[in-house]
């Protein structure tokens, strides 16, 4: 007995699609993740400084610190309080309050840019003397040059309302420049809300 074999035909797979195999290769990749945009608002840095001090040692860095950061592209606030306020009165202004005690304080210590003591080794009025000439020598700007530099930049410069109202202070005697009066509420929050803060 002879046994025959009739050969089966395998099924013949259809040609290969290559955009349908293309698809399937990408369809279980992860979707690329969008470009972040660059046209998005970058958020203007902020520095405010409380100004304490009266004194030409203090005040003078407090000005420079000041009209650097609003060079540099930062906005800058300064909080004025204390000794620090008398400064910021007119040149003009060679007393000022309500009361004795009051016009005594501006006697003793006169208030404007241009009259300002030393912390340490003032010798009557020596000292400042020989730092004016040491700046002049050294093209170092002064306390007033600062001032208007600062101002014309846009530094905030911020009375304290308590101060004001204890050194007999109104709005006229101080300099046109000067915002509005604010508390230590305030101060506490410009503060926090801030990139960075010094206290001088």
């Amino acid at each position: 007995m002879t046994l025959t074999t009739t050969p089966t035909e395998l099924p013949i797979a259809p040609p290969a699609d290559p955009l349908a195999q293309a698809i399937a290769d990408v369809e279980g990749l992860p979707e690329p993740a969008p470009e972040l945009a660059t046209d998005q608002p970058v958020k203007t840095k902020e520095l405010v400084i409380v100004n304490w001090s009266g004194e030409l040692d203090k005040v003078w860095p407090v000005l420079i610190l000041s009209s650097t950061a609003a060079a540099s592209g930062v906005r800058c606030k300064v909080f004025v309080t204390f000794w620090g306020l008398l400064p910021f009165v007119k040149d003009q202004k060679r007393i000022v309050g309500d009361n004795w005690m009051q016009k005594m304080l501006t006697l003793m210590q006169r208030p404007g840019i241009d009259h300002l003591k030393l912390s340490k080794m003032n010798f009557l009025g020596m000292g400042p003397w020989m730092m004016g000439s040491l700046r002049k020598q050294y093209n170092v700007a002064s306390p007033r040059e600062l001032l208007e530099a600062a101002n014309a930049l846009g530094v905030e410069f911020i009375p304290c309302q308590m101060t004001m109202d204890m050194f007999g202070l109104k709005r006229e005697d101080l300099i046109d420049e000067m915002g509005e009066p604010a508390g230590a509420a305030t101060a506490i929050e410009i503060m926090t809300e801030a990139d960075a803060s010094l206290f001088i």
